[in-house]
Formats: C-alpha cells, structure tokens, sequence
C-alpha cells in the first residue's frame, strides 16, 4: 500500500474513489468499467503532472519517502552475486554501511552504500543509515580491496549524514570521513557513485567523491538538511522549503552546477512506486557509465576525479 506525502493528497482522494468503484463493481450490480477507465486516466494525468512541476523541499520529501527503495533493494534487483563482507578490522561491523562483492552485467565490481532499513525495527538495526566511524573505515577497507583486485568501485549513497552522536566522535567521526574521502580520491580503478535517496553532509561525500556521480531524478544532494540550513539562518525549521530552494538541492539544479554528471529518471510518481523499473534504470546507468571507464590508467582515473572537484563553482 503506498503512503502519500502531503502533496499528493488529491492524487490519494482521486485513486481512494476509484478502489470504491472497484468494490463496487465486484458486486455485479452495475458496470461502471467506463467510469472507473476515466478515473484511472485522470489520477495517471494529476501523477504526471504533480511529479513534473515539484519543488525543491517536495524532492526532498520524495527522496526521504519511507518507501524508496534501500540498499538491499537495489542489490537484489539491479546486481546479482552480492558476497557482502563485513568489519573494520579495529572496532566492529557497521550495519549502516554495507558492502561487498557483485556482478553487473557480469563484471565482478565491488559493491559499498547505505542501507536506512524499510521498517521500524530494520531502521533502528541499521541506524537510520547513519554511518558511524567504523562504517567509513569498512569502506576504506573494502575499497583498498578493490584497488588490489582491479575491480571497480560502485557506492549507492543515501543518508541524511553521518551519525553525530558522541561514540561515533570518540572513535574519530571526522577523521574516517576524512579518509574514506581521500580513499575514494585515491583509487587507482574506475568508480562510480549514485545518489539514490538523500546526498547528505560529509556522510555523502565519503562514498561519492568518485570520477563519475550520478543522481536519481527525485534525489537530493547537499551540505545541510534543509531543516539544519534554516534553523541556523533563521533560527525556526519552519523555513525548510525556503532553505530547500535556496540550497540548490535537487538532482537538476546540481547537474547545471557541474556537481553530478548524469540524471538517472525514475518512475512517473517516484522510484517508491516501481522499484523494480527504478533498479533497471540504475543499473543500466551505472553499467554504462563503467564501460566508459574501462581500461583507463590508474593516473588517468585519479586526474579525473581532481579535475570534476577543482572545477566545482569555478
């Protein structure tokens, strides 16, 4: 059953009267077929229509839908052979990142990204997908594994941030960020990193600072949370749209800024209403995109990923 956001309220009464008509058809007593036809064509319109003209913070909303596809979903759907691996090798496992070998399209690549969990008791296991530092330096480990093996680097980013709590910064929060960054920087193999749900802070940024970034249409990508940017800016979260707007957050304003390199569309309504169509699209960009990086020398590769991030508000 799908949750609607406040904004697709008409669509949710439009498709509540056409399940009626349904019912009502079952009995028997009356064809309404044709009737029903015309609903079903006017609340695919109102979908269509609503998901063209959205706003910034109504993406934002779209891309934190409780239903959005997670990690695990994408590794089922779009990747085959997923042998995940797991530990730091100095303090834990991190269930907010996950990660481990897979195929596409029958290369072996190494597979590293976010999971927020689909229900309460899976958020709570894996943090909301807030990465904690021994999650960062699972990632560094799993990406200096990669290097070894030549094989390339694919990250599906989705987290509203690292996790901020005061364990996380007793164990090195910022230093693990720091150098999962500079390993993603430093890799002498193709990687490719996917925003598929929320972009958020240096969380992100860890897993993404690869040669070629890719956005799905309804994702956000930014330094802040809209509710953080305008709580500092005019100390109330009731500014979030404003701040939304204002930071440039959507998959379309980062393309034209030179921040990511290629939308990704999603289904009309949003990838939490197909996930399945969602994943191909994911993994047909993401195997595209690897193909054109195929064979490039390490240095190349490096030169590649300085360049796109210098170049950046230039």
């Amino acid at each position: 059953m799908i949750s609607y956001l406040e904004f697709e309220k008409p669509i949710a009464a439009l498709e509540a009267r056409i399940a009626e008509l349904r019912e009502t058809a079952q009995s028997g007593q009356l064809d309404i077929t044709a009737e029903i036809r015309r609903l079903e064509g006017k609340s695919a319109e109102l979908l269509a229509a609503t998901y063209r003209s959205l706003t910034p913070w109504q993406k934002t909303q779209v891309a934190r839908h409780p239903s959005r596809p997670q990690f695990r979903d994408y590794v089922t759907r779009a990747f085959t052979g997923f042998m995940p691996l797991g530990g730091d090798r100095k303090f834990g496992e991190d269930a907010a990142i996950i990660g481990g070998f897979a195929e596409l399209d029958g290369r072996a690549i190494m597979l590293i990204g976010h999971e927020k969990g689909n229900d309460t008791q899976s958020r709570i296991r894996h943090n909301f997908g807030m990465g904690k530092p021994e999650g960062y330096r699972k990632a560094i480990r799993l990406m200096e594994l990669a290097s070894r093996f030549g094989l390339p680097v694919v990250t599906l980013v989705d987290t509203s941030g690292a996790f901020p709590g005061i364990e996380a910064e007793e164990r090195g929060q910022a230093e693990a960020i720091a150098r999962s960054t500079e390993a993603c920087l430093a890799l002498g193999v193709p990687m490719v990193a996917a925003i598929v749900g929320e972009g958020g802070s240096g969380g992100a940024v860890a897993l993404a600072s690869a040669e070629r970034v890719l956005m799905l249409e309804h994702a956000v990508y930014s330094v802040i949370s809209p509710e953080g940017c305008a709580s500092i800016l005019w100390r109330t979260a009731e500014k979030a749209p404003e701040a939304a707007e204002a930071m440039k957050v959507t998959a379309q304003d980062l393309l034209g800024l030179g921040v990511i390199d290629r939308i990704v569309p999603e289904p009309v309504g949003g990838a939490h209403r197909d996930p399945a169509g969602t994943a191909a699209a994911l993994g047909k960009a993401i195997g595209e995109e690897l193909r054109t990086l195929a064979g490039k020398p390490p240095e190349t590769l490096r030169q590649m990923r300085a360049e796109r991030f210098l170049q950046i508000g230039a």
